[in-house]
């Protein structure tokens, strides 16, 4: 099984190589870190089924990305909803303890935006962290695997997603991607697809004149340490395309010899430029 899971992966990393050899081009390209909210844990068991987190408790950040490519805007995922900042404290959703210091349409505000100013916005997945404020976006294009939304409108409500965000998305533009997608088409912005965490769950890959290539993992890894170890949530739909996506994300890191940014990790808001600094 892991010799072909490593053959997938090298086919996968040869396609994606293919198509992003050529120069960069003349359009510019801005990445910005936004912070979505935090999520608190009493038992982060959850991140692992082999056992390596029982019995944490720990805070997982929330972290959305804004690019923009000459006079697009892309926003990766959505975060929590702005609704939860009226809560000092914070809410329960789906069952955790969701806070927001800061709404997103207020960091769009500092850097002189407005949701309508927003063309894409990609999702990595339909879980309620990453998709919390996709109804403040209704005239943007929405970039989600079809095998996403099939599973994410399924009845019951898969666990971990909130009916009515899909409902919005179901609503706006859609724009299928069934596979990995250069959304410019040029090689500056490319989504993959990394499923394992959920059937249609994507990762995104950017590539900086100054600051190289950026691997964005969505929750194809939650923390350093699961990407390094190839933990596997007890969650995920499958086991297998968990491993074959976070081999992938680290075949391709290692072949553009690029930085991988971890949505949920400890440290992705100090290591990543403060608005309405970004890396370009």
């Amino acid at each position: 099984m892991r010799k072909l899971v490593s053959l997938a992966a090298a086919a996968l990393i040869e396609m994606v190589s293919t198509a992003a050899r050529a120069e960069p081009p003349a359009a510019e390209v801005r990445l910005y870190t936004l912070d979505c909210g935090r999520i608190d844990f009493d038992d982060l068991k959850v991140f692992s089924d082999t056992g390596e987190h029982d019995g944490e408790s720990g805070v997982l950040p929330v972290s959305c990305f804004l690019i923009r490519h000459g006079d697009d805007w892309l926003l990766w995922d959505a975060g929590l909803g702005d609704e939860i900042a009226g809560s000092p404290t914070g809410r329960v959703v789906v069952g955790l303890h969701f806070r927001v210091p800061r709404t997103l349409v207020s960091q769009l505000a500092e850097l002189g935006l407005k949701p309508d100013d927003i063309h894409y916005v990609g999702l990595s997945h339909l879980h309620a962290d990453h998709s919390g404020n996709v109804a403040l976006f209704p005239h943007a294009t929405f970039l989600i695997a079809p095998a996403e939304l099939q599973w994410a409108s399924g009845t019951p409500t898969p666990d971990g997603v909130l009916a009515d965000r899909v409902a919005a998305v179901r609503r706006s533009r859609i724009q299928p991607v069934p596979g990995d997608l250069d959304l410019f088409g040029d090689g500056t912005v490319r989504l993959l697809t990394t499923p394992g965490h959920t059937p249609g769950h994507q990762s995104l890959l950017v590539r900086l004149q100054k600051a190289g290539t950026i691997l964005i993992s969505g929750d194809a890894a939650h923390s350093r340490l699961n990407y390094e170890n190839e933990l596997v949530p007890l969650g995920n739909v499958s086991r297998a395309e968990t491993i074959a996506s976070i081999e992938r994300l680290k075949g391709l890191a290692a072949h553009f010899h690029a930085r991988v940014i971890i949505e949920h990790a400890a440290d992705v808001f100090d290591t990543t430029p403060r608005l309405p600094a970004y890396l370009d």
